[in-house]
């Protein structure tokens, strides 16, 4: 019974020192990483500027100022009783709340957990992000910058 005992201490003494092996991922070197030899098409898609997310408030305000002005409105709806204000707010609480979540999605696709595959999709949505997007690769923080030839770059965020 004893010798049992010692096999299954062994079996957990080893599962356990293998996943702890497994556990960590190797940080990524904190060093400068090429993305492109030129910024050109950075931000090309961006209505606003900055880091990419859309602009939520700016969004629902626009939504309600459209939807208040709407004309006519159904019968036997008025602006007074109170229809309108109610129906505004609902449809533009909508959109308010899809543009958060395309903003969190945006958030979730800057964090990688390998180099190679981040510059891949910064390659690839160059359009889509803004300098100074911050990216997470592995815990790391890295920054979206060009260097002193004007060449698109990765750069750790402190260096």
């Amino acid at each position: 019974m004893k010798r049992n005992g010692l096999k299954w201490t062994a079996l957990a003494v080893a599962v356990v020192a293998a996943s702890m092996g497994c556990a960590h991922s190797q940080r990524p070197e904190s060093r400068i990483h090429v993305i492109s030899e030129d910024a050109e098409g950075v931000g090309a898609s961006l209505g606003t500027g900055g880091s990419g997310f859309r602009n939520c408030d700016a969004e629902h305000n626009e939504c309600y100022d459209d939807c208040w002005n709407t004309e006519p409105l159904p019968y036997p709806q008025t602006k007074q009783d109170g229809w309108l204000r109610r129906h505004c707010t609902s449809k533009c609480l909508k959109v308010y709340m899809e543009c958060e979540e395309a903003n969190e999605k945006k958030a979730r696709e800057l964090k990688f957990s390998r180099v190679d595959a981040a510059i891949d999709w910064i390659r690839n949505h160059k359009a889509e992000v803004a300098l100074g997007t911050v990216v997470i690769v592995a815990g790391v923080a890295f920054v979206i910058t060009t260097g002193g030839s004007g060449a698109l770059i990765l750069a750790p965020l402190a260096l």
